[in-house]
């Protein structure tokens, strides 16, 4: 850490980016609005483009780069793409150029070699000691430690204060933390941890250049940390074993205490939504964008337990600037208290 300026750690450096802020890559949601918007305040974003088009991906680093020159990633998932459609997703992050990749789930030595032969930073997100490792040894930069707290889709199931010493410990890489992080304070108890960023995605759903559909935004302003439940319900579109967390809903209420063991081979096709034409599934992984018609209320809302300190929808530069602001506050009434003692 840069001791003349105590937020200014590794990651940044990786990055080149003025904050250990991360904006998560969040499928339908992080947009290039989003991802300019939070680069552009000296965190860094990550276009969340996962099993998207080629044309789709190209438009939307465009669009970042519209609106910032500063660096951002973007966000793959080898294991839940098909082979061919993901060769073409690495394929136009190349021919643009893109700063970094971030990848998640199982690890895949072939994407981060093609990645590091492309010149980008690889960053992957892991939820055990052992993925941690195995993203080391196959040549990633940064490693992303995200603990069952966390929204979305989740890797693992230890908690990030549990989780992110370990993996400190395990590998010589910079760690990110993930799960549960939303404030500067969180900021500042990840450093105590021993990681060097956060990296927060329920912050940033609940801004007003996030890509989710205004219903998606309320649901998390409401929700407390309790009504986040674990489950694999919503599984059509991942392979099997796929938990995520996300805010209870109807959907969630009907199954009773059944909340693990879905396969999604096994669950029928029932339109509830539409996206552009598309139909979006009930159990499906789709949560609600701006696009999104339909019965948003059955759909995957997807949420960490830092929903229950999320009291309203700002700007996703306020949102990092109030991080900054309150951990170097926090910083310093920390250093203040030792001087006292």
């Amino acid at each position: 850490m840069n001791t003349d300026n105590p937020l200014h750690t590794r990651v940044c450096e990786v990055l080149a980016c003025h904050y250990p802020v991360l904006q998560a890559g969040m499928g339908g949601v992080a947009r290039s609005e989003l991802v300019s918007a939070v680069t552009e305040a000296g965190g860094y974003g990550f276009l969340g483009m996962v099993r998207e088009s080629p044309e789709l991906i190209a438009r939307e680093i465009d669009a970042v780069r519209a609106r910032t020159a500063a660096p951002f990633g973007v966000n793959l998932i080898p294991a839940a793409t098909d082979a061919g459609l993901l060769q073409e997703e690495l394929a136009v992050c190349f021919e643009k150029g893109v700063h970094s990749l971030c990848f998640f789930w199982s690890i895949d030595e072939n994407a981060i070699a093609l990645a590091k032969a492309a010149g980008c930073r690889v960053v992957y997100q892991v939820g055990s000691v052992e993925a941690a490792i195995a993203a080391e040894r196959a040549g990633a930069d940064l490693i992303v430690a995200q603990g069952v707290e966390a929204g979305g889709h989740l890797h693992g199931k230890v908690s990030s204060l549990v989780l992110i010493p370990q993996l400190v410990r395990a590998v010589h890489l910079p760690v990110i933390a993930s799960g549960g992080f939303a404030s500067g304070e969180s900021l500042v108890a990840a450093f105590a941890l021993g990681a060097e960023a956060i990296h927060c995605g329920t912050a940033f759903i609940a801004t007003t250049e996030s890509f989710a559909h205004d219903y998606y935004k309320q649901r998390i302003v409401a929700a407390r940390s309790e009504d986040t439940v674990y489950t694999d319900a919503f599984a059509i579109n991942w392979p099997a074993d796929s938990p995520v967390r996300v805010i209870a809903n109807s959907v969630i209420e009907s199954l009773g205490p059944e909340l693990l063991g879905h396969d999604p081979e096994e669950m029928g096709r029932e339109t509830v939504a539409v996206e552009e034409g598309r139909p979006i599934y009930r159990f499906s992984t789709d949560s609600p964008t701006r696009l999104t018609i339909g019965d948003l209320e059955s759909l995957a809302l997807f949420a960490g337990q830092v929903a229950g300190s999320i009291d309203s929808v700002v700007g996703a530069a306020d949102r990092v600037t109030a991080i900054v602001q309150s951990a170097q506050q926090t910083l310093r009434r920390l250093a203040d208290m030792t001087k006292r003692s």
